[in-house]
């Protein structure tokens, strides 16, 4: 039942993050959102850039320890933490001098960032602390918090700095919470050793936490390819509001199935015999393979009438149109990033990563320079960046594929023939609306059965 609860929380961090795009698109003129969106994805790039490390060495090492060992790898966490939101601090007030934006909305972007960065690794810790179920909650109730302060800020100001300052004050209030809620226990350590703890993380956590970055700067290229050759119009808005909304349901969901799954496999990977890693890793990834095809069918399926709903008529076209290229973009984005990294993630090989990531923004970048060169619609810049992304795939599968641990075919089979289903109902006429709630009741059955065939929330492992 906790791992459902995990599980609910992204759905509705996910659900919210959509909500708040599709109401900051109606609260902003087309230019503000635009700058609002540009902002937000530099934030979550500087995000990344400075504690995605200190994320995936938690993740890593945490995992494996207990008692004593785990809470002074927390001492050392945080302190590395307090020194990365520093930096981060330091280092964007001068960059921001050479910025067009107005210097409010950009340290009002840099609080976003160190805001997520540090509550982020706080619920992370507390996630390893065997509180799972707090940990869910705490994510349900910062998604709201951050729903409500965007749109509280952009529906009384309507700009792009005030939609942006609710957003940070949702994470404060976020992490205040989490704070009460559950003190992390912590432990002082000397500093030769929380010095030794930095070079730990440093080795595996900054060449991890690198290929994120270089990962999530593949999106942020494509965007500025297409919106410097669009400008600021209703075209650029409804190109942004998909890259916005798309990624999220990929991203979100990549979360909730490695908080749920991955400290598990690193425990066998470190503990067990090589049979149960394998089985575990397996496991695994029948659960982000199944679920994210199917997703991919739905979002295909429901874009339009998603989108005849709830986007802006200036910015429908161009949202409609680039809708099922970003999607598909994103679902083999999130592959590459996410599911062929976990084998070399529990072996520390993260120079392969980085390796890997590179290639991924050189191919996507030329590939979407070309398009653009060659005057392709925006969806066609899109597909483009994801023809490039299934090469570079294709390309790093060696270390999945030599480890062993695969998936069950029979099962992806079943998702994927469900995701045809689901995306085929594009094609169905929605109106009356007794067509739509069919569509829905028949999308919700393919995908609650590929839930029961897989069993994807059973602790038991797969024999």
């Amino acid at each position: 039942m906790i791992r459902l609860l995990a599980l609910v929380s992204y759905v509705y961090q996910s659900a919210t993050a959509i909500v708040l795009i599709f109401a900051i698109s109606h609260l902003l003129p087309a230019a503000d959102y635009t700058n609002f969106s540009l902002v937000l994805a530099s934030s979550q790039l500087l995000c990344v850039l400075m504690f995605e490390w200190l994320q995936l060495a938690g993740l890593r090492f945490l995992a494996a320890v207990k008692g004593d060992d785990a809470a002074g790898l927390r001492w050392s966490l945080f302190a590395a933490g307090g020194l990365s939101a520093l930096a981060l601090i330091l280092a964007g007030s001068a960059a921001s001098l050479a910025s067009e934006l107005s210097p409010r909305v950009v340290m009002v972007g840099l609080a976003v960032a160190v805001l997520q960065g540090i509550t982020d690794l706080y619920f992370m810790t507390i996630r390893l602390s065997d509180r799972l179920g707090t940990a869910a909650a705490l994510l349900i109730l910062r998604a709201s918090l951050l729903l409500a302060g965007a749109v509280c800020g952009a529906g009384l100001y309507r700009t792009t700095a005030a939609a942006l300052l609710g957003i940070a004050l949702g994470h404060a209030a976020g992490l205040a919470a989490g704070l009460i809620a559950h003190r992390t226990p912590l432990q002082k350590v000397p500093r030769r050793a929380m010095l030794t703890d930095w070079a730990n993380f440093s080795r595996y956590g900054m060449l991890a936490a690198g290929a994120s970055v270089i990962h999530l700067s593949v999106p942020v290229i494509i965007r500025f390819i297409v919106v410097g050759r669009l400008g600021a119009s209703g075209a650029s808005a409804g190109f942004s509001m998909a890259l916005d909304l798309l990624q999220r349901p990929f991203w979100v969901l990549n979360a909730a199935i490695h908080t749920v799954s991955y400290p598990e496999v690193v425990a066998h990977f470190e503990h067990g015999p090589d049979k149960e890693a394998k089985r575990s890793a397996g496991r695994m990834f029948d659960f982000v393979i199944c679920t994210t095809v199917v997703m991919l069918g739905g979002l295909i399926g429901f874009l339009p009438d998603a989108g005849r709903l709830l986007v802006p008529h200036d910015a429908l076209a161009s949202f409609v149109a680039v809708g099922p290229a970003a999607a598909t973009f994103y679902f083999l984005h999130t592959h590459l990033q996410a599911t062929l990294a976990i084998i070399p993630h529990l072996q520390k090989s993260a120079a392969r990563l980085v390796i890997v990531a590179t290639c991924q923004l050189a191919m996507v970048s030329a590939l979407s320079a070309m398009a653009i060169a060659a005057r392709l619609s925006p969806a066609g810049t899109v597909v483009a960046a994801a023809a490039a992304t299934a090469i570079v795939i294709a390309a790093a599968s060696g270390p999945t594929l030599r480890f062993g641990a695969v998936p069950h075919w029979p099962l992806a089979m079943a998702a994927i023939a469900a995701a045809m289903v689901i995306g085929s109902l594009s094609l169905v006429p929605s109106e009356p609306v007794i067509w739509l709630a069919g569509k829905i009741a028949l999308a919700a059955i393919a995908t609650a059965f590929i839930a029961w065939r897989g069993d994807f929330l059973m602790v038991a492992r797969r024999e």
